[in-house]
């Protein structure tokens, strides 16, 4: 049972730090902290995956696999210090000793791999012990040993001082949080029967019992520890990390883990109920997979009370506001439903609702022939209403019954409800006139309901970047205190600044990293901005001169050095030709370009960097 264990445990470490790893990948890849940590985690990964393959495999194969294993024990030490020396950049402790430090620590870290893959002098021959094999240790094994607690140290050292670096409350529970969870990577990958093999002397049962509380511990600490490291660099508040990563466990590796769990369980039942262990197997895993998602729907209030205590009002809110949203398409089918619903009662071929939009109207939703056309006269809505012949509240039009649609509000016309004339004169019952004075009332809620929508949609679109901003100046400001300030304060300092001159030029003529651009609030362009009618015209007009700056003198050339940079900037972002054209058009290859590229746009946030600095001068 135990050895069942472990191998259950050993496949959920595996699954864990694959999953983890994508995670943060996936959401944090921006990160550096992120990054150097799914590299931690490949290196646990190797170790864990090659004690599952050697679990029923040849003494010959398993002992090739065992020296495959020390890709993940080799680097983990350099990958742990490169780690923890992250950690310490952003509370802005930087140190070039330490750069030097992890050079080395990957250097050696190569060396020994070397010797443990092509000879005998770290690791050599194998033995099997109570049912697991295992390496001996070769004459340089101490030299191993050494560099693993030199390197795991000097991390655990700078994870100290990175949790005493930390400036508030949140922060430093985080970080206090990682410092216990740390010893996860030294504690996984070890090889410690490599160093002292098994004592005869203790029983069998003893060893597998630590392996499953050790698994255990591992399991959990990587989970903290990857927990933590979510919150680094995400421009998204807490709660939204909380709730993803969760969710995110919950659905991947649980989920995975219960089916590993499964598939172990059917191999050893022995035809259980007279089906097979591959029919067993099959059964369970769809069962198992179908019930975690229906239990993670029906915990999901419990999970939101536990993540969202002191504020479940406003996100249960938030919450109900989304599922509550008209989108576009929402309208349109809520119209059409309407719309056959009054063809249907008043025995009419077609009906249409349009939209009105000022002094114009256009058609939103048609039902049955294609609508009427709706090309209003030079005075507009106006000069067609005097056109018009009224009957009560009713206008007959073109072979069309209208029925002007007004707001709640203000009783303004937001629309017009068109009916196909069953007759040259309007003839409904008084039935089928309450019929279709209730349902216009709810083309007017609906039609009210997207206008203040859209409205509040424009004011979100506006204020999307801010919160962006406050997110990302929080996450710094936790960790990093008054340098992030000074940062912050002048955004030429920032190293995200040369990122930004991409992202503007990739949407020059239009698009959200454009209008959205954090180099809005550089002076240069707030002074352009009365000249050029607003400051994404004066964003585009100051990259321009920027590049006009790049420009060589004398006559152009596709051809000269001198003349790349400009070439590169003006023809794929001015000019906006593809990438194939403009590196035909240099005469060089794709990948040539986009190195090219990035020199480009690299100087270009210089010579932008300059004109600031010129624009701040002049006051």
């Amino acid at each position: 049972m135990l050895q069942l264990l472990n191998i259950l445990l050993t496949s959920g470490i595996v699954i864990l730090s694959f999953a983890l790893a994508i995670y943060l990948l996936l959401y944090n890849f921006r990160n550096r902290v992120a990054q150097i940590f799914s590299a931690l985690l490949c290196c646990i990964l190797i170790v864990y995956f090659v004690e599952l393959v050697i679990v029923a495999a040849p003494v010959e194969v398993a002992l090739e696999w065992l020296r495959f294993q020390w890709v993940g024990i080799a680097f983990t030490p350099a990958a742990y210090l490169h780690f923890t020396s992250a950690l310490l950049e952003t509370t802005n402790d930087r140190s070039r000793r330490r750069a030097w430090g992890i050079g080395v620590a990957y250097i050696l870290g190569g060396m020994i791999l070397l010797g443990a893959l092509l000879t005998d002098r770290i690791v050599w021959d194998g033995i099997l012990q109570i049912g697991t094999i295992h390496l001996r240790a070769g004459p340089q094994f101490w030299f191993f040993v050494l560099y693993f607690a030199i390197f795991i140290l000097w991390g655990l050292a700078n994870v100290l001082r990175a949790w005493e670096r930390c400036l508030t409350s949140t922060s430093r529970r985080r970080m206090a949080y990682l410092a216990l969870a740390s010893l996860a990577p030294p504690v996984s990958v070890f090889p410690y029967l490599v160093l002292t093999g098994w004592p005869q002397r203790l029983p069998a049962i003893l060893l597998w019992l630590l392996l499953v509380l050790g698994n255990l511990c591992v399991g959990s600490m990587l989970m903290v520890m990857a927990y933590t490291v979510a919150f680094f660099g995400v421009l998204t508040p807490d709660r939204v990390v909380k709730h993803r990563f969760v969710r995110y466990l919950l659905r991947g590796p649980f989920q995975a883990t219960v089916v590993v769990a499964i598939i172990i369980a059917a191999s050893q039942s022995g035809g259980l109920l007279g089906l097979s262990p591959l029919q067993l197997a099959l059964f369970g895993v769809v069962i198992a997979i179908l019930l975690v998602q229906l239990g993670v729907e029906w915990s999901k209030p419990l999970i939101d009370r536990l993540l969202y205590r002191r504020d479940e009002q406003e996100i249960a809110w938030i919450q109900s506001l989304s599922n509550r949203l008209l989108t576009t398409t929402d309208l349109r089918q809520f119209l059409e439903n309407i719309l056959t619903a009054l063809c249907d009662l008043l025995r009419t071929p077609s009906a249409f609702v349009a939209v009105v939009e000022g002094e114009q109207a256009r058609i939103e939703v048609v039902c049955g022939a294609a609508g009427p056309d709706l090309s209003l006269p030079a005075g507009g809505i106006g000069a067609l209403a005097g056109r018009l012949q009224p009957s009560g509240d009713l206008y007959v039009w073109d072979g069309y019954w209208l029925l002007p649609l007004r707001s709640r509000s203000d009783d303004e016309l937001i629309g017009i409800l068109g009916l196909r004339a069953r007759s040259p004169e309007i003839d409904l019952s008084a039935e089928e006139q309450d019929f279709l004075h209730s349902l216009a009332h709810q083309i007017e809620a609906a039609l009210e309901d997207r206008m203040v929508q859209q409205a509040l949609f424009s004011v979100l679109e506006r204020i999307i970047p801010q919160i962006e901003e406050i997110q990302r100046r929080r996450e710094m400001l936790r960790y990093e205190g008054a340098p992030a300030l000074a940062r912050l304060a002048d955004p030429l300092a920032t190293p995200e600044f040369p990122r930004w001159v991409w992202d503007a030029l990739d949407h020059y003529w239009g698009g959200p990293k454009l209008t959205r651009s954090p180099l809005l609030n550089l002076q240069v362009v707030e002074r352009a901005s009365d000249d050029h009618g607003g400051p994404v015209n004066a964003l585009r007009a100051v990259l321009l001169r920027a590049i006009e700056r790049l420009r060589p003198e004398g006559e152009r050339s596709l051809t000269a050095t001198e003349w790349l940079l400009y070439n590169i900037l003006e023809l794929k972002f001015i000019k906006g030709y593809r990438v194939r054209d403009v590196a035909m058009r240099l005469a060089m290859s794709e990948s040539d370009f986009y190195r090219k590229q990035r020199i480009a746009i690299q100087e270009l946030a210089r010579v932008l960097a300059e004109m600031e600095r010129e624009e701040r001068a002049r006051g």
